[in-house]
């Protein structure tokens, strides 16, 4: 069951914030070495992955026009260890403890707003790209081959929401996940649920099952009854303005300190710590602008 619910920050913004106690899980067919059950629950998640099923999201990265001063702050931030892949053109993978976790990129357009992507797996990025065109959706780049580590996309959704799709071959995307200074879940704002649904269940065949709490609701994306990623529709509760995106989340184990250290390095505080039955959660902002969450999940 979801956690749903709003809150302001300022100056005249908003947040709205949905978060799964399940995180991202693998499901029976994927691969994981490290068994430590569901988030939020006494059996901890799979958080070492060794593969991704198709349609489940993978990998994150985070675009910036400079690449030095990004790469310090995260890895001030998340303790994260780094290295620049030979040829991939400052591409710089994050770590933690020797397993790559995000990356963070040369922003390729300069009137787009630095930010995170949420990659999806795929098992044919050419297959997928005609999808999106079919579904109504714009194809932004690609498909391409990142060298011998996989094949990729970026694509726009037809509400305006950009995501991409990898098609792993030596590299698998995100080998951590559901730890602290890893990713934990991705969630979309879309301006129509139901054109999103709609769209999603084309490309990916994500069924989609939307819950009502109050005046609000939220929807969880599935594959096999397994939820994998959430959306929650732009509102009264958005500025003015702000355009249909998907919004990561990382897992830490000190939301308050992660919240201080964000503001010692010059990033900001966009939706300051709150407690929620799952954990403690904020959403930040990075010195150049990106956008993401972060939540100290609960004890088992």
């Amino acid at each position: 069951m979801q956690v749903l619910f709003h809150l302001s920050y300022t100056p005249g913004r908003a947040v709205t914030v949905a978060l799964r106690p399940d995180g991202l899980r693998p499901s029976s067919t994927q691969s994981a070495t490290t068994v430590q059950g569901r988030i939020g629950a006494k059996e901890a998640d799979v958080v070492e992955m060794t593969s991704y099923d198709p349609g489940v999201p993978s990998w994150v990265d985070v675009s910036s026009r400079d690449l030095p001063a990004t790469v310090g702050f995260y890895k001030a931030l998340f303790g994260w260890d780094s290295f620049e892949p030979p040829g991939g053109g400052g591409y710089t993978i994050f770590q933690r403890g020797g397993k790559s976790v995000a990356a963070a990129g040369p922003a390729m357009d300069p009137n787009a707003p630095e930010s995170w992507t949420t990659y999806v797996s795929v098992a044919d990025a050419d297959a997928t790209a005609a999808k999106v065109k079919d579904a109504g959706g714009s194809v932004l780049a690609g498909p391409f081959d990142v060298m011998t580590a996989g094949r990729m996309a970026v694509f726009m959704d037809d509400g305006g929401a950009v995501f991409s799709a990898w098609q792993p071959r030596d590299t698998i995307g995100a080998e951590l996940v559901n730890e602290p200074g890893t990713l934990t879940w991705t969630e979309l704002a879309s301006s129509d649920i139901e054109r999103s649904k709609s769209f999603y269940a084309k490309v990916f065949g994500w069924a989609a099952e939307t819950q009502q709490s109050g005046p609000m609701s939220y929807t969880e994306f599935k594959l096999a009854d397994r939820s994998i990623a959430g959306m929650l529709a732009l509102g009264p509760m958005h500025p003015a303005g702000t355009p249909p995106h998907w919004l990561v989340y990382f897992a830490v184990a000190d939301t308050d300190g992660t919240v201080a250290r964000t503001s010692e390095l010059g990033g900001r505080t966009l939706a300051p710590a709150m407690d929620i039955p799952i954990g403690r959660f904020a959403v930040l902002a990075d010195p150049r602008g990106a956008v993401f969450g972060v939540i100290q999940l609960a004890s088992s």
